[in-house]
């Protein structure tokens, strides 16, 4: 379980840095983007071990119902964390479209996984969506949302969730984790 608690808490840390050390993070220069992107594949790789290799009290499971609304979350989330939002016609206006996406799937990825390590990867991740959204706002209060984009590029994009939503599926499948029921 340290293993996945460190790989929320370092996945926190390298996104939020630019927000808490500011001096810090511009002193890096362009060496800070490696640093960050390192830290933030070791925090990927513990967390990945730490979940495979946890163990905790199981509060509830997959249902068909479940699985069927986890399946409508993802596409709509995959949806928000593509370019469509900024570049079609329906959501133009949203100021957060990938940190919602991310917020989303975690509640997807709950509502079928009930236990204490899923609690601990799937809500310490929403969490910090939620947060990184209430500490840009305050940082950059001014926002001007992009032009208004076509309908054609939501419809495209869209689509595009819907298969990348089968190839995630399929993916889980061979890990072991049937994403479809």
């Amino acid at each position: 379980m340290l293993l996945l608690i460190l790989g929320v808490a370092l996945w926190w840390l390298a996104h939020l840095f630019k927000r808490i050390a500011p001096d810090a993070r511009a002193g890096m220069g362009d060496k800070g983007r490696g640093l960050v992107a390192a830290v933030l594949a070791v925090s990927i790789l513990l967390m990945i071990f730490g979940y495979r290799m946890a163990d905790g009290a199981f509060f509830w499971g997959r249902h068909p119902a479940t699985v069927g609304i986890n399946n409508l979350l993802m596409i709509f989330a995959l949806y928000l964390t593509s370019p469509g939002p900024s570049k079609g016609a329906i959501l133009y206006r949203m100021r957060h479209p990938m940190l919602t996406g991310f917020a989303l799937w975690a509640v997807a990825h709950l509502l079928v996984n009930g236990d204490v390590p899923s609690f601990i990867l799937f809500g310490g991740l929403g969490l910090w969506a939620l947060v990184e959204m209430a500490v840009i706002n305050r940082a950059e209060p001014e926002w001007t949302p992009p032009a208004k984009g076509s309908i054609g590029k939501d419809a495209m994009f869209l689509a595009i969730s819907v298969v990348l939503m089968a190839v995630i599926g399929y993916v889980h499948f061979l890990l072991g984790y049937p994403a479809f029921g």
